[in-house]
């Protein structure tokens, strides 16, 4: 791993992380109430497969915690999260634990307009259900996480074919953890290719249609999605740092750009610190 890279590990706060020490301290089993710590990595290839399939995925105890641990390394405020699931549940609980923390300054210092949010966006009624009563039971959530549903369709960008969710949460996150749509729920097809096939793959382009709206420093977290992954890599336009890390099978983007104002620094200073711009500073050389 060269210094661009171990930099960027240490701004996700991963650099000296043991997820099971991480857990014990911060007490993020009662989370998962029926499940126990393990570091086992479910094999999910027959349930990511599977057509409209009803089986929830268990929980990776690790991808969660080390979700747990940027949004609280890097002080998020706000999180924009494609497709709902037990990610909801630790993202919901970082962002809780980041308000108690930080609200004061936040609210007298920082320009956002729905701090300490979650904006969880899913096509699946049924899913977005089980997971509301299931985060239902942690009370102190209720006011953190709002949920979306938007149909899918068959689409393209700038002529190439993706899909995109008919509906945003209009919001400028800090991050954006890409676990959805499934190639299976999309609407339509383009010139008669839809991600349908079960040969195909997920194919997501919403990210690229909001990236102009978008703040330096906001970090996106795609997880598995090897070929959506880099279809983003070959058009996202702006200055994007990319990190895939094997172990862990998730691919890191962070917008490295020269702040948009005095208002967009002061949100890097407080959340980022000056090792944003030790990394900006390293990709511009």
């Amino acid at each position: 791993m060269d210094i661009k890279e171990d930099l960027f590990l240490k701004s996700l706060g991963l650099d000296k992380f043991i997820p099971k020490i991480y857990c014990d301290k911060e007490k993020l089993d009662l989370l998962l109430p029926n499940s126990s710590y393990s570091n086992d990595q479910n094999d999910n290839f027959n349930l990511g497969i599977l057509e409209n399939s009803k089986i929830p995925y268990p929980p990776v105890w690790d991808d969660l915690l080390r979700l747990h641990r940027i949004v609280r390394y890097r002080k998020c405020i706000s999180i924009l999260e494609f497709g709902v699931g037990k990610s909801t549940i630790f993202f919901s609980d970082a962002l809780l634990r980041n308000k108690f923390d930080y609200e004061k300054y936040i609210a007298s210092n920082i320009r956002c307009h729905t701090p300490y949010k979650l904006f969880s966006i899913d096509n699946n009624n049924n899913w977005i259900d089980e997971c509301r009563k299931t985060i239902s039971n942690f009370r102190n959530l209720e006011n953190i996480y709002e949920f979306f549903c938007s149909e899918i369709k068959m689409s393209n960008f700038a002529g190439k074919i993706c899909t995109f969710y008919d509906e945003l949460p209009q919001i400028s996150p800090d991050l954006i953890y890409l676990d959805a749509p499934d190639q299976y729920s999309v609407i339509g097809d383009v010139n008669g290719y839809s991600t349908r096939h079960p040969d195909s793959m997920p194919m997501s382009g919403d990210i690229l249609a909001i990236e102009h709206f978008l703040q330096p420093g906001t970090l996106v977290v795609v997880d598995g999605r090897a070929a959506n992954a880099r279809f983003l890599k070959c058009n996202l336009q702006r200055n994007w740092s990319y990190l895939y890390i094997p172990e862990f099978d998730q691919h890191f983007f962070e917008l490295l750009e020269e702040p948009l104002g005095y208002i967009n620094k002061r949100r890097i200073d407080f959340c980022l610190g000056e090792d944003y711009f030790k990394r900006l500073e390293l990709i511009n050389h």
